[in-house]
């Protein structure tokens, strides 16, 4: 089984910069996403900080490691690299006035034969296409989701709040940082896609799963997504990576954690 990928950033149509990053390393099956936060530029610093290093640390781990490396090895790995780019992003903000405050969102996966690992921190996503489906396979850090957790409030009435964009764990504003992973099964023709919530805050998940569903094209489906989020108002910066995985049969994950939840089997 092997893999093809496609992404794109946009500023949309409300802002004037764009904090959203994304990095790919297509051979070691690596990609990153983020969305910065700060003033001034420093929103753009902190993300594409975040998603340089780690594809480069991350890419040159898996080039080097990855024939032998366990799902284990590549979680650790992931963790000590997001370690790093949130310590290098906070001493930044923290010896640079202009950068004060900045920290970003991430997404980051790694893709192996048969299977993926995904590992996130605050709001941005990772959704999973498969037989015309759409699932999401990551859970905000937010207070939103908190809330709906609590019974709260609705998934409903959260489509209305004025907390979407509070996000409760994000990369470079502490000393240290929990990554969330998760283990998933891939199988070949399975479609995922990694998002900013300037997608994702924009499109219904029945929209995004159509737009896919009508375009066997990566690119295209791409930027099908980027312009249906700017037509339904483009409030915020919007960045896309998606994947699909191609041929081959599905390698069969094993499972050494003790236990599974809605099909994911937790790593963190």
């Amino acid at each position: 089984m092997d893999f093809e990928f496609y992404s794109l950033t946009d500023t949309g149509r409300s802002r004037t910069n764009n904090e959203d990053a994304v990095s790919l390393d297509d051979s070691a099956g690596v990609c990153v996403l983020a969305d910065g936060m700060g003033g001034y530029n420093a929103g753009e610093v902190a993300s594409q900080m975040a998603c340089d290093f780690i594809r480069e640390e991350l890419g040159r781990w898996m080039a080097e490691a990855a024939p032998h490396a366990t799902d284990g090895d590549v979680k650790r790995a992931m963790d000590i690299c997001v370690d790093n780019a949130n310590r290098a992003i906070f001493q930044a903000a923290n010896s640079n006035p202009q950068y004060a405050g900045m920290g970003t969102t991430l997404v980051v996966a790694v893709f192996r034969p048969g299977r993926l690992l995904l590992g996130h921190v605050g709001d941005s996503r990772g959704y999973r296409f498969r037989n015309g489906r759409l699932a999401q396979i990551t859970r905000d850090h937010s207070l939103l989701q908190e809330q709906i957790d609590a019974g709260i409030i609705t998934p409903e009435q959260a489509a209305f709040s004025a907390n979407k964009n509070l996000v409760t764990r994000a990369v470079g504003v502490e000393d240290s940082v929990l990554l969330e992973t998760h283990l998933h099964d891939v199988q070949p023709g399975d479609v995922y896609l990694l998002c900013s919530d300037g997608l994702s805050d924009m499109l219904a998940d029945a929209q995004i799963a159509l737009i896919l569903a009508d375009h066997d094209d990566l690119e295209a489906a791409g930027q099908a997504l980027v312009s249906a989020a700017n037509e339904a108002g483009g409030k915020d910066n919007i960045a896309v990576v998606l994947a699909r995985s191609r041929g081959g049969p599905a390698a069969s994950s094993r499972s050494w954690w003790p236990f599974k939840r809605s099909g994911l089997t937790p790593m963190s």
